[in-house]
């Protein structure tokens, strides 16, 4: 076998104790799993829930709650067809779609080598000598519904659709959070919500699903400003993915060439990370110019302007977009922290430790509270006060069952990155110098320190903040 086959081996046989550890332990479940499951969509255990939430109020509190230049905004996900007309989804959000003639399988056609023949998986589609492929043709993405008790097939003002983007209710709200919020340019409003799209190949865990959440940015600046405000907007959100655990060295910068981007966009870059299924796209930095609000403004037939106090001139601002996938970003979270390592127990066998080594800003559980004993009252009571009392400030977890080792080794699997344990010393046995001391464990490094119960609080909240 080459090396690079080997490589590749080795890649995907990571990716499937990643996908076996999340459900293993309460991070992704696929969608309706008793029911066969519903391709294309997940659904986030406990322990996903809380990473996701973590990631989500993070992203929230550095470009909303820490700025005073952004302001925040949540979206309907039905959308009115009128929106989506005027900014070309209607008509040209599509990927091209072939059909086989064959075994019945619809494929995307950009991406052929990267998908698998039902029939025979060592090809790609139209590789096979049974394969008989279509002509590519244009697929729509978008989800549509109907609206209303009383709406029937042939009336077109009931239909309406799953948003494919959380950016079009920022556009045509613009106005409405200019007039009500009193900002000025440059300025920017923020939204994390889910937007729907209907792929063709839902593929790679849950980075390409159907249903996915986004976290977007549009920063609105005037005409001479947008070029510069990207760039600056690309290095902010690099230091956003170094602050929560993804290190710059596994990013990518792709400058989008002119032939790939969209045709209204100036400039756009896509952030990329290095999953074990390939480099792919987390994040677009996009110049979008006055595209957006220019065809809203059209479609409409109302004036969305930006009146400048200064000049007296009236303008129509431009857009830096910074548009994340927050389900993208999840996966490349628990990815990034995967590891495997050799250590010894308690009896000194050696044994595999699986870690995950989440930053304590994201991990799900911050804190694992063990009582040395659970046959101890005296230990557990002290035990559950520590939990009684952290518990209001972040996500902890007691855990009496079992050999401390054995309790440990479950934590760092899940990625908690301190334990405190509540022994002897303690309740002041070892000397009244030690009463109301725990030891605090770091996940990583596996040291352990005496700390008094009083500094727990400010000691965590420095760590996790």
């Amino acid at each position: 076998m080459s090396d690079a086959k080997a490589a590749e081996k080795a890649k995907a046989a990571l990716m499937e104790k990643i996908v076996s550890l999340c459900k293993r332990r309460g991070f992704i479940f696929q969608s309706s799993e008793i029911y066969g499951g519903l391709n294309g969509c997940w659904d986030y255990g406990p322990l996903g829930a809380e990473l996701k939430r973590n990631l989500k109020d993070y992203w929230w509190r550095r470009h909303v709650q820490e700025r005073d230049d952004i302001v925040g905004l949540d979206g309907a996900i039905l959308t009115h067809r009128e929106v989506l007309k005027a900014s070309g989804h209607l008509g040209g959000f599509s990927d091209a779609l072939v059909d086989c003639r064959t075994c019945k399988g619809r494929f995307r056609a950009d991406n052929l080598a990267g998908l698998e023949c039902p029939k025979k998986p060592s090809c790609a589609p139209g590789q096979g000598s049974e394969c008989d492929l279509t002509e590519p043709r244009a697929f729509n993405l978008m989800f549509q519904t109907r609206m209303g008790a009383s709406s029937d097939e042939s009336d077109e003002s009931a239909i309406a659709y799953l948003r494919p983007e959380t950016a079009q209710s920022i556009f045509v709200q613009f106005k409405n959070v200019l007039d009500s919020s009193r900002v000025k340019l440059p300025f920017g409003i923020a939204q994390i919500g889910k937007s729907f799209r209907n792929e063709i190949n839902p593929r790679n865990f849950t980075f390409r699903s159907r249903e996915f959440e986004q976290m977007e940015i549009e920063y609105f600046c005037k005409p001479e400003d947008g070029l510069r405000l990207t760039d600056e907007w690309l290095e902010e959100r690099l230091k956003f993915y170094e602050e929560i655990g993804i290190p710059r060295e596994h990013l990518h910068i792709l400058d989008v060439p002119d032939g790939d981007r969209a045709f209204y966009s100036k400039k756009t870059y896509d952030i990329e990370y290095e999953f074990p299924f390939g480099i792919q796209e987390l994040e677009g930095v996009a110049y979008r110019t006055d595209y957006d609000l220019s065809v809203h403004a059209k479609g409409s037939g109302k004036p969305i302007e930006y009146f400048d106090e200064e000049t007296k001139e009236k303008l129509v601002p431009h857009v830096v977009e910074p548009s994340a996938g927050c389900d993208r970003t999840v996966l490349a979270l628990i990815c990034e922290a995967y590891d495997e390592e050799t250590v010894a127990d308690e009896k000194g066998k050696e044994e595999t430790r699986i870690v995950m080594r989440f930053h304590p800003r994201v991990a799900p559980i911050k804190a694992g509270i063990f009582p040395l004993l659970k046959n101890k009252p005296e230990l557990v009571a002290k035990a559950r006060e520590v939990q009684k009392m952290l518990s209001p400030l972040m996500n902890v977890f007691y855990d009496e069952s079992g050999a401390i080792g054995r309790r440990y080794r479950r934590q760092d699997e899940v990625g908690t990155p301190y334990g405190i344990t509540i022994d002897f010393d303690t309740l002041g046995e070892g000397g009244p110098e030690l009463q109301d001391t725990v030891t605090v464990r770091e996940r990583d490094s596996m040291s352990q320190e005496r700390m008094k119960i009083a500094d727990l609080p400010m000691f965590l909240l420095t760590k996790i903040r």
